[in-house]
């Protein structure tokens, strides 16, 4: 049974600091591109991250490079997601998400499990 488990989400001000981390189980973890996704209140689900299987190349959405870095620990199963900088339009679930292979994914259709999400909030 696959799952994706989200944390490290809640409530921050502006300018602040969150990790969200996400514990992969039921697949082969270190065979697959990984990613964030995020879904702004009333808006539709949009790339934030990838990196790929090796955690060797990784690639941030326009929006938040240079302020978030994703990685990944394939001894423990986990990618993570480092975020400074943070800014009220970042307020969003966050979803972490498993891709359909090793490679380098920026769509959703290129994704093949998801968890639940996390929420972070951002105040101004």
């Amino acid at each position: 049974q696959v799952q994706l488990v989200e944390s490290g989400g809640g409530l921050v001000q502006a300018g602040g600091s969150l990790r969200l981390s996400c514990a992969a189980s039921g697949f082969t973890f270190s065979r697959r591109a990984m990613g964030w996704f995020r879904q702004p209140p009333g808006k539709e689900r949009e790339f934030v991250a990838t990196i790929t299987w090796s955690g060797d190349s990784t690639f941030h959405a326009d929006s938040v490079k240079g302020r978030f870095t994703i990685s990944r620990d394939n001894a423990k199963n986990t990618v993570y997601l480092q975020m400074s900088s943070l800014k009220p339009e970042d307020t969003a679930i966050y979803y972490c998400t498993a891709g359909r292979g090793g490679g380098f994914y920026t769509t959703r259709d290129e994704y093949a499990y998801w968890g639940q999400g996390t929420q972070v909030t951002v105040s101004s």
